[in-house]
């Protein structure tokens, strides 16, 4: 089995120190594309010793599993340039936080009749092999797919299918998840500084904390609000700091944080199901490159003042002109 990425960012660095370390595919199986051979991702997986290319059609030719590994509006057009090379061996893996199966099932059926697709949120963790997946399994997907998928996943963490109308709620809680938990170390490291600590043992400390009550609680059948009162003695130390967070709204402020990351996700979908996505929201993007290039209007991708069409247009000829060695491929930093 191979293994291809489209787009050589974060995720897909993670993704193959993840599936390298947990020894599931050999380095050399793995291929990843990217236009922009300067990103510091790129260099790290040319080290890793896999085969890069700038080439998303090479990368399909040679994968048996695609991961699209891309910004969500990108994959449109990615799908539109490689559509014609989808073979029935190849399982399609969604990593972009909004789009639907559906929507790139559709795409994919204008070159393939039943194109095998999935959709996964995953995180950066898995590069350490203590991510946390979830997947959800599209119409032409069989059994075999989602134990394959599980299968690769599971080896860099925590994996589960759930229904697709789930993974957006995922996507604000563990896909969104690592970067509060960075925060609430820097932040408690703050803590530590202020209170004479030096910075690199208080980071460290911190991270040790989040890290040794996350082991405690998954290896544990206990609440997580039993194991915070076994932390606090009567009139102790911790309960005082308990209360100062509560003060501050620490609990709201996570909740909130877990819809604002999922009522934006939604937003994303929102924006693919009615076939727009604003001009501001392609800026700095793989996409702009396309526009500069000698030849290529914005009418010709599409591009209105209502903004951009990316899924079905009803001009056949508006379709983003291809170079040849420049594939599409906006590379996905974050959730």
């Amino acid at each position: 089995m191979s293994v291809g990425f489209i787009g050589a960012g974060q995720l897909a660095h993670a993704l193959v120190r993840g599936f390298s370390a947990a020894g599931v595919i050999a380095i050399h199986r793995i291929t990843a594309s990217s236009p922009d051979t300067d990103l510091p991702t790129v260099h790290q997986l040319r080290k890793l010793g896999i085969n890069f290319t700038t080439s998303n059609k090479e990368t399909v030719n040679k994968s048996d599993v695609l991961f699209l590994a891309v910004k969500p509006h990108i994959i449109p057009f990615v799908l539109d340039e490689i559509g014609p090379d989808i073979e029935d061996r190849h399982l399609i893996v969604s990593c972009a936080a909004g789009v639907t199966i559906s929507s790139i099932e559709k795409k994919l059926q204008q070159y393939q009749t039943s194109p095998k697709v999935m959709r996964c949120m995953t995180n950066t963790p898995v590069v350490v092999r203590e991510g946390a997946t979830v997947y959800a399994t599209g119409t032409h997907a069989d059994v075999e797919d989602g134990k394959l998928l599980e299968q690769l996943m599971a080896s860099v963490g925590y994996c589960t299918e759930v229904e697709e109308d789930l993974i957006d709620a995922v996507t604000g809680l563990s896909g969104s998840g690592p970067a509060y938990a960075f925060t609430a170390v820097d932040a408690l490291a703050d803590g530590g500084v202020k209170m004479g600590l030096p910075r690199r043992l208080a980071v460290r400390l911190g991270a040790q904390a989040l890290l040794g009550a996350a082991r405690m609680l998954l290896d544990s059948d206990q609440h997580p609000g039993q194991l915070k009162d076994n932390v606090c003695s009567p009139g102790g130390a911790t309960i005082h700091a308990l209360h100062v967070m509560e003060s501050g709204g620490f609990r709201s402020l996570l909740i909130n944080a877990v819809e604002a990351s999922c009522v934006r996700t939604r937003e994303l979908q929102y924006l693919a199901d009615q076939e727009k996505i604003s001009a501001t929201a392609i800026k700095k993007t793989t996409l702009d490159k396309v526009l500069q290039q000698p030849g290529v209007t914005a009418d010709a991708v599409g591009v209105r003042s209502g903004g951009i069409s990316i899924f079905n247009s009803n001009k056949p000829e508006s379709k983003v002109p291809l170079m040849p060695g420049r594939p599409l491929g906006g590379l996905i930093g974050g959730v």
